[in-house]
This record gives structure tokens, sequence and C-alpha cells, in this order.
């Protein structure tokens, strides 16, 4: 179907724009809190998703397990997500705030990798060059010791700690990126919101598995930090929001650029309200990712302006 045309010119710019902000804003809040887990923060988020996917579900009539042959996909679909929602709290929480903002956005190259492995979807010598941009902005956010040295500066705690906040930032970019491959093998065949169901439902599940487990399940002890969670899933939900209106008013691709705004939100917030400035790796690192995904976005835009206009002729 064609897409609605935005009632005014940068609208759909300006959502994304909006949902960057407030994801940034939720980042922030999560860095803020003490002594929760990210796991439990985690569980809050999806429970503020479910409250308020459930409405819609009833609406639409689309029932609570979908068809029965994207059932298989769903439950991959909601595994994938909310694992990689998890380590992305628990990055955010042992590592500055920058930095796994930026190894987050080497998602669209990761997405790129794995539907040319699993769908068979074109991968070209400039993907390939796109994805080392990619890694070696990695590379200069993690600052491993056996490149650079010992002594390692511009990180929070010590380097254990930054080392698994990057593994665990990496892993949630792919855990984020094969979920995307597993909405494209579905296609429009399963309702948004049910989508979302799973990704809500499983991840509560297995968050509150973790928990017993770990033993970490605790109320925050003071009145601000259970403001800051209560802050932290509206914010992700409207972040959510906002970012599905944006891509229904206007084209994935100045879109996926315009999301690069989360990264300037992130070094700003952490300056401001963290009073951490970032290094000149991390800024590099930055440059790096920022082009990387911003390369990957252009040139699937243009393939598909290509393809539109050659189906018209």
């Amino acid at each position: 179907g064609t897409k609605k045309k935005a009632a005014c010119p940068g609208l759909g710019l300006f959502y994304t724009v909006l949902s960057a902000f407030l994801f940034s804003v939720a980042s922030l809040l999560l860095k803020k809190i003490e002594d929760v887990h990210s796991v439990e923060v985690s569980a809050f988020r999806c429970v503020f998703q479910m409250a308020f996917v459930l409405p819609g579900l009833i609406y639409y009539k689309t029932g609570f397990l979908g068809p029965k042959g994207k059932r298989i996909f769903l439950f991959f679909r909601g595994f994938l997500g909310s694992s990689a929602m998890i380590l992305l709290y628990y990055a955010f929480q042992v590592m500055p705030l920058a930095d796994a903002t930026v190894i987050t956005f080497s998602s669209p190259v990761f997405t790129s990798l794995l539907a040319w492995i699993f769908l068979k979807e074109k991968y070209s010598l400039w993907d390939l060059l796109f994805t080392l941009f990619a890694l070696t902005g990695v590379v200069l956010i993690a600052r491993p010791p056996f490149l650079f040295g010992s002594r390692v500066s511009g990180i929070e705690g010590n380097y254990s700690d930054h080392l698994k906040g990057t593994i665990a930032a990496v892993a949630s970019t792919v855990s984020a990126a094969s979920t995307i491959v597993i909405l494209r093998k579905v296609g429009k065949s399963v309702h948004y919101f049910l989508s979302i169901w799973y990704y809500a439902v499983i991840g509560l599940i297995g968050c509150i598995v973790a928990l017993f487990v770990m033993n970490e399940w605790r109320l925050p002890y003071c009145g601000k930090d259970r403001v800051f969670l209560i802050l932290i899933g509206l914010l992700g939900l409207g972040g959510q929001i906002f970012l599905t209106k944006a891509l229904q008013i206007e084209k994935a691709g100045p879109v996926a650029i315009m999301r690069t705004m989360d990264v300037v939100f992130a070094f700003i917030l952490q300056i401001l309200f963290l009073n951490h400035l970032p290094t000149w790796w991390t800024v590099g690192g930055a440059l790096c990712v920022v082009a990387s995904s911003s390369g990957t976005a252009i040139r699937k835009w243009r393939h598909s302006v290509k393809k539109a206009k050659h189906n018209e002729i």
C-alpha cells in the first residue's frame, strides 16, 4: 500500500527526533537508578508494554497466539527482542551512556549481514565495507588492552565491567538485528500488536525466572527510584509509538538516518547530567558507527526508490 502523506513537511522526521529524545532520557534515568538490576527494569518495561498492547489485541480481535504457522517465528521474535532489551539495559548500567548507545547503532549493518545469510538478500562490497566500519567503531569503544595498552582511559569503574558491557551491547545489537530479520520473514501476515505482545509476555516470563534464579528481585528503597522505573516504562513506550508513527508517514531511509540523533542526545545527556566527558576514542568510534549505519540506510533507501520507479514504468 502507499504511505500516507504527512500533514506537514518533515512531521515524520520530527517524530523520529522526538522518539530518539525519549529513548535517550529513558537511558539516562536507567543510569540514575541505584541498586535495581537491569533485568528488573526490563520486567517493568514489559509490564507497561503488555498494558498498552492488550486493549489493541482485544479491539482488533487478533487473538493472543497468532496464526499457527507463524507462532514459532513470533516466539523467537519475542525471545530475541526481550533478550536485546535486557542486554542493552545491562550495558547502560555498567558502561558510559554514549558508548553503549553508539554500539547499538551498528544494528543496520548486522541486519544486512543476517538478511544475506537467512533471507538470501543481496550483500554487496559496500555492505562489507560498512560492516568493517561498524566493527572498527566497536573496537575503538571497547579499547581492548592488547591494542590500546594496559591503561585504558575514559571508562566507568573497572575495565572488566566495561568489557562485559561492550559484549552485552554487541549481543543486544545482534539480537535486535535478528528480530528485524524475523519480522521481514513474517511480513504483514501478523499484526504489529501481536508481535509486541509476544515480545512483552516472553520478556516478562524470562525476567521473572532470571530474577528468582539470581535472587535479585527487590523494590527500590527510595521513592525517587520508583518514579524513575515508571518513567522508563512510559518513555520507552512513547519512543516506540512516535517511531512507529514516523515510519507510517515517512520513508524508512530518512527515518533511519535521523535516528542517529540518539547518539547526539546520548553525548549531550552524558556530559550535562553524568559529568562524564567522552574520550576521543569514543568520538572516533561514534563517527565510524554512524557513518556505517547511515551508509547502509542510504543504500537501502536508494534501492527502494529505484525499485519503485521501475515498478511504475
